[in-house]
């Protein structure tokens, strides 16, 4: 089974370009589209969450699918990654961003002239498929890009996330991520203290746009008062 998670998170965040994403993927074919990478994760709480209009689409889908070894999932949410790896051994976990590499036909914004920090993210820390992925569909685009000395395994960024408790089910369902290989994070800091941070973590791109692709790093940056665009955002701009 091919399957693709559409995150409940993201889809909060990014209700329209989620179901653009979504369309991209029903336009491929053979690959399944799901809502997350647990079955029954806050169902009423997300879809409540969600503009009426896209309400009705969004509990159309299967809220989760039953993974087995063979099986590649494809997911641009990094927690559902995690759970995916550590809860079922033998899944194939993917980007999105290596999906859309599969697309020959892909249509990619017109970035030329453009240029670009690339913000890693923690989570995503030792994805370098992901991070590759990321970096070649900008590249495609026609973007220039830089780089921060902290990037790919070095990162230890995912915007305020870190700066507060981390989400029990995570803790539960993915240890090694979330409890055994993060010392020093998910401390929780009062809403002036993470202002204060991100504005500090924000000085160092010197007014340059930056892209991340993930939406807590996103958060994060925005609050900072960085001109971030999640990945996404730019690749799906114009599609319906």
């Amino acid at each position: 089974m091919n399957c693709y998670i559409a995150s409940c998170v993201f889809t909060r965040g990014f209700p329209e370009l989620s179901f653009k994403i979504q369309n991209w993927v029903r336009s491929l074919g053979g690959i399944k589209i799901v809502r997350c990478c647990v079955p029954k994760y806050k169902l009423r709480e997300f879809t409540e969450q969600l503009p009426p209009s896209r309400r009705d689409g969004w509990t159309e889908l299967h809220d989760c699918a039953d993974f087995q070894p063979g099986d590649t999932v494809w997911s641009l949410c990094h927690n559902c990654s995690a759970i995916i790896e550590e809860q079922k051994p033998g899944v194939a976990v993917r980007s999105l961003w290596e999906l859309i590499l599969c697309d020959e036909g892909f249509e990619y914004p017109d970035l030329s002239g453009r240029e670009f920090f690339v913000q890693d993210c923690w989570r995503a820390r030792n994805r370098a498929g992901e991070q590759d992925a990321v970096r070649e569909l900008l590249r495609r685009s026609g973007a220039r890009l830089h780089e921060l000395p902290d990037s790919r395994e070095k990162t230890d960024f995912c915007g305020i996330s870190l700066l507060r408790p981390a989400p029990p089910r995570n803790l539960k369902m993915a240890p090694k991520r979330f409890v055994e290989n993060a010392a020093g994070k998910f401390v929780p800091h009062t809403p002036e203290e993470q202002k204060r941070l991100m504005t500090e973590y924000a000085a160092r791109f010197d007014g340059c746009e930056v892209i991340d692709y993930c939406h807590y790093c996103h958060e994060g940056l925005l609050l900072g008062g960085v001109n971030a665009h999640h990945l996404a955002e730019l690749l799906f701009a114009d599609r319906s």
